[in-house]
């Protein structure tokens, strides 16, 4: 296994992006899965390295990424040192940044033999998963599908971080992160720029016009996305598959800091079902 941490994708008028690569040193053409945090999330959260460490031994390439403003910084990639950024963020901004993470796939593992830049798998989490979600929706680069925990719907989450007139008013809302005790600003553009795509940012659309193979797993002890998401999303393409895993909550089972050196039960059994899901022939 090679691992390349924290490779910066520099963009011309935006904000830079995070990469980690964890690539399997096998002999034969290895796959991408490409992983796509959530909210308040990032690349380096709990496990999230284990498990590219899993997918790298197991014979793929793994990519993991920040989003351009989910908080953290080039120097900083962990927690939430830029709020200024955070508050900055949106779906849209979201759904570029993992665009320009295709592009750099494509265009650097174009002359590598090791690596399969033509089967694509969309991991996402969370938040992360409606992104991934609408992204494989739009895009041909993406052959597979699978999502974690994931939201069946924007438009709620948008409209509820409190009251939209107080909202516009004051320019920001806030919301506690309970584990860095950080006050997390969201600023009125984040509604606005929502509301202005609001026609592509509704995953329930995005996931009816899906033809790819589409795995969805979801906890049962979820409190945080209730399993009706998931099940949600299975009812509106029954061609996705719909896995619940037993007694897992939002994160299957982690936190973070994450200092053991193994997976939870529940991930383990995640990212098999992952791996059996990839290598299944359509």
């Amino acid at each position: 296994m090679t691992i390349l941490k924290n490779i910066v994708l520099e963009r011309n008028g935006k904000k830079p992006i995070l990469l980690d690569v964890f690539n399997s040193t096998t002999e034969k053409e290895c796959p991408i899965v490409v992983f796509c945090h959530g909210y308040k999330g990032f690349k380096d959260w709990g496990a999230w390295n284990l498990m590219a460490k899993h997918f790298a031994n197991a014979g793929y390439c793994f990519i993991k990424f920040n989003f351009s403003h989910n908080g953290g910084t080039i120097k900083n990639p962990i927690d939430f040192p830029d709020l200024e950024a955070f508050g900055n963020n949106n779906y849209t901004k979201e759904l570029d940044d993992l665009n320009d993470v295709l592009n750099w796939i494509e265009h650097n593992f174009q002359d590598n033999s090791k690596v399969n830049k033509n089967e694509i798998t969309l991991i996402g989490h969370s938040r992360g998963g409606g992104i991934a979600i609408i992204k494989a929706s739009e895009d041909s680069r993406v052959k597979k599908l699978i999502t974690l925990a994931s939201v069946c719907d924007f438009s709620k989450r948008t409209a509820t971080i409190g009251n939209l007139e107080e909202w516009k008013k004051s320019g920001v809302k806030y919301v506690m992160n309970g584990r860095t005790k950080q006050q997390m600003p969201h600023y009125y553009q984040f509604y606005e720029d929502f509301k202005v795509n609001e026609e592509r940012l509704n995953i329930k659309s995005a996931i009816k016009k899906l033809t790819i193979p589409h795995l969805i797993i979801h906890g049962d002890n979820d409190t945080s996305v209730s399993i009706k998401e998931g099940e949600n999303l299975h009812k509106w393409n029954p061609n996705c598959e719909l896995t619940i895993i037993d007694g897992a909550d939002h994160v299957f089972n982690t936190k973070h800091p994450w200092e053991k050196e193994v997976l939870s039960a529940q991930l383990k059994d995640v990212a098999e079902l992952i791996q059996e899901f990839i290598n299944k022939k359509a």
